[in-house]
């Protein structure tokens, strides 16, 4: 399987997203040199992150499980610089346990702003959230 054969709402193990992608085989945001792109993964068993759509948008919130996240924080910085660096942006949402739900390739749809969530350490804090669309042109040709 190769990453332009992947197909929105296509269901993976985790491996296979490592194997796709060569990237690690954890985290919420898993950056590959090797592919030019980031994973993201957003994993709704887990309570940390409040991710979420909002109509065709999806928050995606930053790295960072422990006090306020920098936005020139590892991937972080990664996503925020998105749309200049060319780095390639996947999204994956769990329900789940180890079934990543492919929901395609993303873009940012504006800019990152500023929320609070509580942390791990249960520890009111402010996290960076990155609003994404999907790339529907790559998807389908739009009529006239």
């Amino acid at each position: 399987m190769t990453i332009d054969k992947l197909v929105p709402g296509q269901i993976l193990r985790n491996d296979e997203i490592v194997s796709i992608f060569q990237c690690a085989p954890q985290g919420g945001m898993r950056r590959s040199k090797r592919t030019n792109s980031l994973v993201l993964i957003s994993d709704h068993t887990k309570a940390l992150y409040e991710d979420r759509w909002e109509g065709d948008v999806f928050h995606y919130t930053g790295m960072g499980r422990v006090g306020d996240q920098k936005l020139d924080f590892q991937q972080n910085k990664t996503l925020a610089e998105s749309t200049t660096n060319g780095v390639d942006l996947y999204l994956f949402e769990v329900f789940r346990e180890n079934e990543y739900v492919f929901m395609g390739q993303v873009e940012l749809a504006d800019q990152p702003y500023q929320d609070q969530q509580l942390d791990i350490e249960n520890n009111l804090r402010l996290v960076w959230i990155f609003p994404t669309s999907v790339d529907y042109p790559k998807l389908y040709i739009r009529l006239p």
